[in-house]
C-alpha cells in the first residue's frame, strides 16, 4: 500500500479519503478543527442538484451583480475595496464567459454521475444523513425569468439532465404549502437533499474504522516536495507521503502555492438559516419540496420532520467569515414570504466560504511536481459533485503511482 496525505476534512477530503481507501491506498487525513465537516461542509443549502449546474459566467449574472453592488441585501454582493487576488479572478472570470455552454452542460454531466457513487457510499456504510429524492423544483415569478431557465434547460440537456417546465398549478401541486404569485417553473424529479455534516461525518468515522489515520486539530504548518513524493508538517513534526492529495477549500490557494502551483480560488461567502420546527403548525407548514428561487438566489431543504434549511447568496469579501444581520434578514423574510406560517423564532445563522475557480470548474489532477494532487475549488456544488471528483482524482493517482512503480530502477 502507497501512504497518501489527504489535506482536509471536510465534505471533498473525507469523500477523497474513502475513494482511495477503496483503491487500497494508506490513507492520512489532515484537519485543523477537532472533527471533520465544521467548515463550509457545516450547514450549506442541502441541495444535491445537477439542476443548479448553470455556471455564473454569463454576461446577464455580471450586469446584475454591477446593479447590487450599493445594495448590501443583494443576492450577489463585491467588497469595493481592491486586491490583486479578487481583481486577477475577476479577470479570469469575465474570460471564461466564452465556455459558459460548454461548463454548464459539462457541470451537469459530474452531477449526474457523482449521484450513484454518493447514494451508494451511504447505503454501504449505513450513513443516516436526512436524504429525500423528491426533486428540486425552481421557481419563477416573470417571464425574463422563466425564459432564461429555458435555454439553461437545453444547455442541461446536453449534460444528461431531464427537468420540465411546469405551470403555477403545477408547482402548488408538488409544494402545496408554497405561497406567492409565479410565472412559472421548472422541476428537476431526479434531484434530492440531504444533510451534508451529517453525511461527511458518517463517512469520516467509515474512513476510520477502514484503517485511515485521522489528524484532526491538526493545522499544516508546511508543505513541500521530495523526491517522487512530499511531506507535510505539523506541530508533531514532519511526515513524507508518496502523494498528497489538497482538499483544503479555501485554504488550497496557500497550500498549492508552496508546492509552486498556480491555483487562484477565491472565497465567496454563502449565508444559511436552519429553522427549527418546534411547534406541529411549523411542520405542517414548512416544505418538504427543496426550492430554489433564481431570483433572490436562495435554496430550501428539509431535513428531516424538525429542520428547514435556506441557504444562498453570495459575497466576495475575501476571508471573512463575519455572520452580517443584513445579509441574513433576507433568509428571513424569504421564509415569512413564501412560507408565513413557518415560525422562524428558532432560526440559527451560519456563513461558510465557498472554494470558488473563475471558471466554476473544480480544480482535479496533478500538480507541476510528482506526488502533488488537487481535488478543490468546487464552489457552491461541493457537496453536489463530491463524489465524482473524489472517484476522478483517486484515479489519478493511482495511475500516477503505477507510472512512478514502473519508471522506478528498482522495478
Amino acid at each position: 500500500m502507497n501512504p497518501i496525505a489527504v489535506i482536509g476534512g471536510g465534505i471533498t477530503g473525507i469523500t477523497t479519503a474513502y475513494a482511495l481507501i477503496n483503491r487500497g491506498f494508506e490513507v492520512t487525513v489532515f484537519e485543523r478543527n477537532r472533527y471533520a465537516a465544521m467548515e463550509t461542509s457545516f450547514a450549506n443549502g442541502g441541495q444535491l442538484s445537477a439542476s443548479n449546474a448553470e455556471v455564473w459566467n454569463h454576461w446577464p449574472t455580471i450586469m446584475k451583480g454591477l446593479r447590487w453592488m450599493l445594495r448590501a441585501d443583494a443576492p450577489l454582493l463585491v467588497n469595493p475595496k481592491p486586491s490583486w487576488h479578487k481583481l486577477s479572478w475577476f479577470a479570469e472570470f469575465v474570460a471564461a464567459t466564452r465556455h459558459y455552454a460548454d461548463n454548464t452542460a459539462e457541470t451537469a454531466r459530474l452531477a449526474i454521475a457523482a449521484r450513484d457513487y454518493l447514494f451508494d457510499w451511504g447505503r454501504q456504510e449505513g450513513i443516516e444523513f436526512d436524504l429525500e429524492q423528491r426533486g428540486i423544483l425552481h421557481i419563477y415569478r416573470d417571464r425574463a425569468g422563466f425564459d432564461h431557465a429555458a435555454e439553461v434547460t437545453r444547455l442541461l440537456a446536453r449534460g444528461g439532465l431531464e427537468r420540465r417546465a411546469v405551470s403555477p398549478e403545477e408547482m402548488r401541486a408538488i409544494e402545496p404549502n408554497l405561497r406567492g404569485d409565479y410565472y412559472g417553473g421548472f422541476y428537476t424529479e431526479s434531484d434530492s437533499t440531504g444533510d451534508i455534516h451529517k453525511f461527511t461525518h458518517g463517512l469520516a468515522q467509515a474512513v476510520e474504522r477502514r484503517g485511515a489515520r485521522m489528524r484532526y486539530d491538526c493545522p499544516i504548518r508546511d508543505v513541500g516536495t521530495a523526491d517522487a513524493g512530499a511531506w507535510v508538517e505539523t506541530a508533531e513534526g514532519r511526515e513524507s507521503f508518496d502523494g498528497v492529495v489538497v482538499c483544503a477549500g479555501v485554504g488550497s490557494r496557500g497550500l498549492a502555492a508552496r508546492f509552486g502551483d498556480r491555483l487562484n480560488v477565491y472565497p465567496v461567502k454563502g449565508y444559511s438559516i436552519t429553522v427549527e420546527l418546534e411547534d406541529e403548525a411549523s411542520r405542517d407548514a414548512a416544505p418538504w419540496m427543496s426550492l430554489l428561487d433564481d431570483e433572490t438566489k436562495l435554496v430550501s431543504s428539509r431535513l428531516g420532520e424538525d429542520r428547514f434549511r435556506v441557504a444562498g447568496t453570495a459575497e466576495f469579501n475575501g476571508y471573512n467569515r463575519d455572520i452580517r444581520d443584513d445579509r441574513i434578514r433576507p433568509l428571513l423574510d424569504w421564509v415569512k414570504q413564501c412560507f408565513p406560517d413557518v415560525s422562524t423564532r428558532q432560526a440559527i445563522p451560519w456563513a461558510g466560504l465557498r472554494p470558488m475557480m473563475p471558471n466554476m470548474m473544480p480544480r482535479v489532477g496533478e500538480g507541476r511536481h510528482p506526488g502533488v494532487f488537487y481535488n478543490t475549488g468546487h464552489g457552491h456544488l461541493g457537496w453536489t459533485l463530491s463524489a465524482v471528483t473524489a472517484e476522478q482524482i483517486a484515479g489519478v493517482v493511482q495511475a500516477s503511482r503505477a507510472d512512478s512503480l514502473v519508471a522506478s530502477p528498482a522495478s
